[in-house]
C-alpha cells in the first residue's frame, strides 16, 4: 500500500473485505498501533474513536421499505432491486427516484460487488449519484471498528472545478442524510483554517476537493490519503482540458494501490489520453458508455443569430428585455470578456451576477444563491464556473461567443430545459467563430440554422449609467493583486 505509515507505527493488516465479485480493499488496524495512548495519527491527526450506528429502531420514526413501493416496470431497473441499505433507500425516497437512469442502471450492478469502472457519461446523465450509491453502500456495509483519525479519509472524489466539488458534496449529503457518514469538503478559494477545522472536528467518510487544494492540505498533513477506499475521477477529460492531470498523479500516488483500492472514472469523451490515463490508475475495470441524450436538445429550442461583434451586446440587452425571458445564463469563453459583459449588463440596470475563476468562491455561492432565488436574473459565466450550475427553471440561455469544444455547447444549453421543460437556446455567430458551428453540429445530429435577428432585437441601446468610482478603483485594485496576468485566456488553471 503506497504512503505506508512509518513501520514503528506500523501494525498487521486487518483481513481484507471481501467484496463479492469484485477485488478486495485491505486496511491497517489503527487500534493496534503502538501509540501508547496518544491522540495522534503516527502523521500527526488527531485520534477519533468510532462511531456506533443507529438502527433503523433507534430513529424517531422507523422507517421501511413499505413506505417506498415502486412498481417493477420492463426496461427499468429499481433501486430496490440493488440491495441498497435500508438508510440509503429513504434518502432515495426523499428526493423522488424510483427507477435508475441509464448510466446507473448499466454501471451499479459492477461497481456494487467492487469492480472499477471507466464510464463515458455527460452532466445531467446521473452520474454523480451513478458513483455516490456505490461509495455509500460500500462504506455502510464495511464499517471500520478500529480507532480512526482526523483526515484520514475513506472515499475520495476529485473533480475539476470548485462548483462540481460542491454540487457533488450537496448530493452525498441528501444521500446520507440518515447515516452517521461524515462529508467533507476541500476546495480553493475558501477559508483554508475553516475547512482544516472541519476535518479536525469530524472524521471524513466522504472527501470531494478539487486537485490543487486537496494537495494543498496533503502536505500539510492535514489530509492523508493512504486508507483510501474508494477513488472517485469525475470529468477526466476537463482535468486534461485544464492542465490538472500531474495534480491528479500526485494525488493517486499516495492511495493504496490500485489492487487495493476501488477507482472509478468518468468522463464526457473517450479520448486516447483519457483512456490511458484509465489504463493506469483502474484494474480490469468494466466499461459504460452513455451516448448524450437527445432530450437535452429535443426540450430546447436552439437559434443561431448572424450577428457582426459589434452587434453582439444589442442583441443580449434586448433579448434580455423580453417578456418571455425570467433567466438567463450568458457563455463567453474569455474571463475578460465576462468581465466586460457583466459591467455594461448592471450599468444597464440588469440584476446581474459574475461566475468565473478569479471570483472568490464566498462570492461565486452568494450569486448562485441569488440566481436560484430569483434575486439576480443574469449569469454571466465562463464554461468551467458554468459546471457547476444545476438549477432547474433557466428559460434562456445565450452563448455570446460560440464555444472552443463541441461538447460545452451540449453542457451550456443543457442549463435549459430541464426536469422536463421547455427552454430556449440563443447563439450568436460573428465572422471570428461561425467555423466552430460544423463540430458542434456533427455531435448534437441535427443541422443549425443559421439565421438574420429578428429587428427589434436590433435596436439601440440606451446610454448607461456611469461607472462608479468606487468600483474603478475596486476593478484596478483587483487586477493587481490577483497574481495572474492573463486575464483574457480561455478559462483553465489550478483550482
Amino acid at each position: 500500500m503506497s504512503g505506508a505509515k512509518p513501520a514503528e507505527s506500523a501494525a498487521p493488516a486487518k483481513t481484507p473485505k471481501p467484496k463479492s465479485g469484485g477485488k478486495s480493499a485491505s486496511r491497517g488496524d489503527n487500534a493496534a498501533k503502538k501509540s501508547g495512548g496518544k491522540s495522534q495519527h503516527p502523521h500527526g491527526g488527531k485520534r477519533h474513536h468510532q462511531r456506533k450506528r443507529k438502527s433503523p429502531q433507534e430513529q424517531a420514526k422507523p422507517w421501511s421499505l413499505d413506505q417506498f413501493k415502486v412498481g417493477p416496470q420492463e426496461g427499468k431497473t429499481r433501486f430496490h432491486d440493488l440491495d441498497l441499505p435500508l438508510e440509503l433507500m429513504h434518502a432515495i425516497a426523499d428526493l423522488g427516484f424510483e427507477y435508475c437512469s441509464p448510466i446507473q442502471a448499466q454501471s451499479l450492478p459492477h461497481t456494487l460487488n467492487g469492480h472499477d469502472m471507466v464510464g463515458k457519461a455527460q452532466t445531467g446523465t446521473g452520474k454523480t449519484a451513478a458513483f455516490l450509491l456505490s461509495i455509500i453502500d460500500d462504506l455502510m456495509k464495511h464499517p471500520i471498528e478500529a480507532e480512526r483519525y482526523a483526515g484520514e479519509a475513506r472515499a475520495l472524489i476529485i473533480a475539476p472545478t470548485r462548483e462540481l466539488v460542491i454540487q457533488i458534496a450537496d448530493d452525498a449529503k441528501a444521500l446520507t442524510k440518515y447515516t452517521d457518514l461524515k462529508v467533507h469538503t476541500l476546495v480553493g478559494g475558501m477559508d483554508y483554517g475553516k475547512q482544516q477545522k472541519h476535518l479536525q472536528e469530524s472524521l471524513v467518510d466522504i472527501l470531494v476537493a478539487t486537485p490543487g487544494r486537496l494537495l494543498d492540505f496533503c502536505g500539510n498533513r492535514d489530509v492523508y490519503l493512504d486508507q483510501i477506499e474508494v477513488l472517485v475521477i469525475d470529468e477526466a477529460d476537463r482535468m486534461l482540458d485544464m492542465g490538472f492531470i500531474p495534480q491528479v498523479k500526485r494525488i493517486i500516488r499516495q492511495t493504496p494501490k490500485k489492487s487495493h483500492r476501488q477507482t472509478l472514472l468518468f468522463s464526457a469523451t473517450f479520448t486516447d489520453d483519457v483512456l490511458n490515463l484509465a489504463e493506469q490508475w483502474t484494474d480490469e475495470p468494466r466499461r459504460v458508455e452513455i451516448e448524450p441524450e437527445s432530450v437535452a436538445t429535443d426540450t430546447v429550442t436552439q437559434h443561431v443569430y448572424l450577428a457582426s461583434t459589434d452587434e453582439k451586446y444589442k442583441l443580449l440587452y434586448n433579448i434580455l428585455k423580453q417578456d418571455e425571458v425570467d433567466s438567463l445564463i450568458v457563455f463567453a469563453n474569455r474571463r475578460d470578456e465576462c468581465r466586460r459583459l457583466h459591467e455594461k449588463l448592471e450599468r444597464h440596470g440588469f440584476s446581474a451576477g459574475l461566475l468565473s475563476g478569479e471570483i472568490a468562491q464566498n462570492k461565486r455561492v452568494k450569486t448562485l444563491d441569488g440566481f436560484k432565488s430569483g434575486k439576480l436574473k443574469v449569469l454571466v459565466a465562463t464554461d468551467v464556473a458554468g459546471r457547476g450550475i444545476h438549477i432547474d427553471g433557466i428559460s434562456h440561455v445565450v452563448n455570446y461567443t460560440l464555444p472552443e469544444e463541441p461538447e460545452d455547447y451540449v453542457h451550456r444549453i443543457g442549463r435549459t430545459g430541464r426536469a422536463g421543460k421547455s427552454g430556449t437556446s440563443i447563439s450568436f455567430a460573428c465572422e471570428d467563430d461561425a467555423f466552430r458551428l460544423m463540430p458542434i453540429q456533427e455531435l448534437v445530429g441535427s443541422h443549425l440554422r443559421c439565421e438574420q435577428p429578428p429587428e427589434e432585437l436590433l435596436s439601440s441601446t440606451p446610454a448607461m449609467a456611469p461607472r462608479p468610482r468606487r468600483e474603478e478603483s475596486s476593478s484596478r485594485d483587483n487586477r493587481g493583486r490577483g497574481g495572474r496576468r492573463d486575464g483574457g485566456r480561455r478559462e483553465g488553471g489550478r483550482r
